[in-house]
């Protein structure tokens, strides 16, 4: 009698690298379309740039590690890396900004470390920590939403800006503001009150606007991925508790100099952070129980950073630092082994 037999493992899995993050651009969509629509065709530059230069990266440090290269290349995890960075990047930022930014997550993040699976920081975080850190200037000023750009702006008028073909000052400064997360945290520090700040322009019923549209296309596409189980609710549950928790403390006791927990939670980067970039698999924590208290850990010192820290977005170097605490948290959250107390 013949017996059919194979190799293990005898139960396929039901996710590949690949598939993974193929539906993590798909998710990204909704967001993409959405930052497009309120800040202009800036977003598509910079994901151009960030692609095209991480994608270069990835097949150039393969080549100079001896690895295959069509197989890395095709898993996507170096554009994921790149449009998260690029969705980051401010709209109007010399083109130089993200070709360097990609650089350093492929490059110096991720492939010194090993490559895919071993590298302890988030990449693009990291990549984004650099940029902010030593250009502060042109990694702090946005381009105003649609509906606030002067009359008369056009495609070419923010081309010519990106690419530093125009020496024209005055056209940018109409063009561009701080977020209204720096807004807010500046105009705070001269004592002016929520309400005053928030009647600016800038600020819409929920948030900033503009970026209360963008945040919920994100939290849209992070249903998706719960649905599809790409990603578990305990980081992004974690992180956005644990933002809203203690925002919602200090606007209770000082409600009229503390923005309110919707306006952390819509006006920067905590929908992005929550479902997309702390829920990266090989820098999060693995244990169920660590994932929340990771994700909850991200959200509170975001906080601390937006409110007393020197920089007026804070998820970037929550996640940085959150990283290193990775094996801590694992640590003591192990689940009980079956048999033993």
């Amino acid at each position: 009698m013949h017996f059919l037999t194979s190799n293990a493992p005898f139960i396929a899995p039901q996710n590949s690298i690949q598939k993974m993050m193929l539906w993590v651009l798909i998710a990204l969509a909704p967001g993409i379309i959405t930052m497009i629509w309120q800040f202009g065709y800036g977003v598509l530059f910079n994901i151009i740039i960030c692609v095209s230069t991480a994608v270069a990266a990835e097949a150039l440090m393969l080549y100079l590690r001896g690895r295959h290269i069509a197989p890395f290349l095709s898993d996507l995890s170096a554009v994921v890396t790149a449009l998260l960075l690029a969705l980051a990047l401010p709209t109007l930022a010399p083109w130089w900004i993200p070709f360097i930014g990609a650089f350093i997550a492929i490059v110096i993040a991720k492939h010194l470390y090993g490559g895919l699976g071993y590298n302890p920081f988030n990449p693009a975080m990291v990549a984004f920590a650099v940029l902010m850190v030593s250009f502060p200037k042109s990694m702090t000023v946005w381009m105003l939403p649609n509906d606030l750009l002067p009359s008369g702006t056009s495609f070419t008028d923010i081309f010519s800006i990106i690419i530093g073909s125009t020496s024209n000052n005055e056209l940018a400064d109409a063009m561009t503001a701080a977020t209204p997360l720096d807004d807010m945290k500046t105009r705070l520090s001269l004592n002016q009150t929520t309400d005053e700040i928030q009647s600016a322009s800038i600020f819409g019923s929920l948030a900033g606007q503009g970026w209360q549209w963008v945040s919920i296309a994100y939290l849209l596409g992070g249903v998706v991925l719960l649905f599809k189980k790409i990603i578990s609710w305990h980081i992004p549950a974690g992180l956005l508790s644990g933002l809203f928790v203690i925002s919602a403390l200090f606007y209770l006791f000082e409600p009229g100099v503390t923005p309110s927990p919707t306006f952390h939670l819509l006006g920067g980067g905590a929908m992005l952070g929550a479902f997309f970039i702390a829920t990266d698999p090989v820098t999060a924590a693995t244990t169920l129980k660590g994932r929340f208290i990771y994700g909850a850990l991200i959200g509170v010192l975001t906080y601390i950073i937006r409110t007393w820290g020197g920089y007026p977005e804070g998820i970037a170097f929550a996640v940085i630092l959150i990283n290193m605490a990775v094996p801590l948290i694992d640590h003591y959250t192990q689940p009980r082994v079956y048999g033993h107390k």
